[in-house]
């Protein structure tokens, strides 16, 4: 059978779980988290369960328990070029369909996989797939694919960057008093606990700090180091202005239980601390841990959620959906678990071409988040960030999104659809541009609680999106 093994980080890891252990535990959270799971399990509906996954061949006879399992979607996750050029083999048909790529010359599955190759030496990051999210790929038709687009990067379709990119595009760096932690409006500070994810976006707006380094890009790496954790817990002690934490990184599904509780505890117990914010794409690539008995990640954070509700303060989880392809029968055993025990899950998706940019596809997403309390909270116009040009829309997009969006469901499921300022202006609502010229792509913003509110903030739109561009996206 076809096995990958488990990422390194994972053994250095268990060699620091000692003192995340320290804190005390409820002692009832790894019994809820079996009965959870099985609780949901006594009546499969088989129809309502398929095995999404059996139609790749080397997991044909894989369970649905071992499915489940996160160790068993660690150990199975694609987490280099090699692994993934073995697994498209397996998967691909030896031609492929009609697309818009054949007058490219891209018919065969050699030919596709050389076109990937072409875009991971162009690309800012690293390629790193769970088996949730590779087993939901149509890989008979994989150009037209939403999660191809985000994660498998194709030169064919990469586009010279906009000179106004950059890797660092919100300015985190300027914003940064603290290795590790990002200051940028006065009541709220970002965590950066670790820059390792489960998964490696294309469009991250990280890409200068998170995954290993690519041939465009070394990287500064935040490892989920104690020592570095207690400069940045310093720093929000010492600042009582701060009143709400949004702990992330990377992606805190790689970090185990403990530590997740060693840094909601350490928070919880700041008196200025009121809010608390976990972000984590884990819901969306690999939903299973959330139910998985044998993974106390879930417990945890429902743990914590209880503690800072007795205490008056807000612990949330905030999650990212993109496309409704993502949302499988086990999204909804996860997202009903945290529900019942009453974990509070926000989404915040990214506006990307070929992915979601469509008043349908955002709408089925919507409404489908909604239908399972996952508040749909962000929809992000896509950072300047270098090498996903291909992946940006024009803002008039969003705003046409938002003009046909709005009013079609409750608003307080309606997301505020925002452009984060590059260079560090903030989230301003999309639709409150000062100026936009469709002609050049120039929109500009004035954000008075920035850091410099006399700024005209400028966010630019794809150039091939301009009129009379010779390449049209696509």
């Amino acid at each position: 059978m076809y096995q990958i093994q488990a990422p390194l980080f994972l053994g250095r890891m268990k060699a620091a779980t000692s003192y995340f252990r320290s804190y005390s535990r409820t002692g009832s959270q790894t019994s809820k988290a079996s009965y959870g799971y099985r609780r949901l399990s006594l009546n499969r509906d088989l129809a309502a369960r398929p095995a999404y996954w059996r139609h790749i061949p080397a997991w044909a006879d894989v369970s649905e328990d071992d499915f489940i399992s996160y160790s068993w979607q660690t150990k199975n996750s694609v987490q280099s070029t090699r692994q993934l050029f073995q697994f498209m083999k397996s998967v691909l048909p030896d031609v492929l369909p009609q697309h818009n790529e054949r007058e490219l010359g891209i018919r065969t599955a050699d030919e596709l996989i050389n076109d990937v190759k072409s875009g991971i030496k162009q690309a800012p990051m690293a390629v790193r797939l769970t088996p949730h999210l590779l087993s939901l790929i149509n890989w008979s038709d994989p150009f037209h694919d939403p999660l191809v687009r985000q994660f498998i990067p194709l030169g064919s379709r990469m586009k010279p960057d906009h000179p106004q990119g950059s890797y660092d595009s919100l300015d985190e760096t300027g914003d940064s008093p603290v290795k590790g932690i990002i200051h940028r409006y006065l009541d709220k500070a970002a965590f950066l606990a670790s820059s390792v994810c489960p998964v490696f976006c294309r469009f991250c707006t990280r890409s200068h700090t998170v995954g290993p380094d690519t041939n465009a890009v070394s990287k500064t790496r935040f490892l989920p180091i104690l020592k570095k954790w207690e400069v940045m817990f310093n720093y929000i002690e010492r600042t009582p202005v701060l009143e709400d934490v949004l702990v992330t990184g990377g992606d805190l599904y790689t970090l185990s239980p403990d530590q997740i509780r060693t840094i909601g505890m350490r928070l919880l117990d700041i008196p200025h601390i009121l809010r608390i914010r976990f972000a984590s794409k884990g819901a969306a690539i690999c939903p299973s841990r959330l139910v998985d008995p044998n993974d106390e990640w879930a417990g945890v954070l429902i743990e914590l959620s209880q503690r800072g509700r007795k205490m008056g303060k807000s612990v949330a989880l905030h999650t990212h959906f993109n496309h409704p392809h993502e949302i499988t029968w086990i999204t909804k055993i996860a997202a009903q678990r945290l529900f019942e025990e009453g974990v509070v899950v926000r989404n915040q998706t990214v506006l990307l071409n070929g992915v979601n940019n469509d008043v349908h596809v955002m709408k089925s997403l919507i409404n489908q988040l909604s239908s399972i309390n996952i508040q749909p909270y962000y929809v992000f116009q896509s950072d300047m960030v270098r090498g996903i040009e291909d992946m940006r829309t024009p803002l008039h997009e969003i705003l046409t999104l938002e003009s046909m969006i709005r009013g079609s469901t409750a608003g307080f499921m309606t997301p505020n659809f925002v452009v984060n300022l590059p260079g560090g202006g903030g989230k301003r609502l999309a639709c409150s541009y000062e100026s936009y010229d469709r002609n050049t792509g120039l929109s500009t913003f004035i954000s008075p609680e920035s850091k410099d509110p006399n700024r005209r903030w400028e966010y630019w739109d794809p150039l091939p999106s301009l009129p009379g561009a010779t390449e049209q996206q696509s």
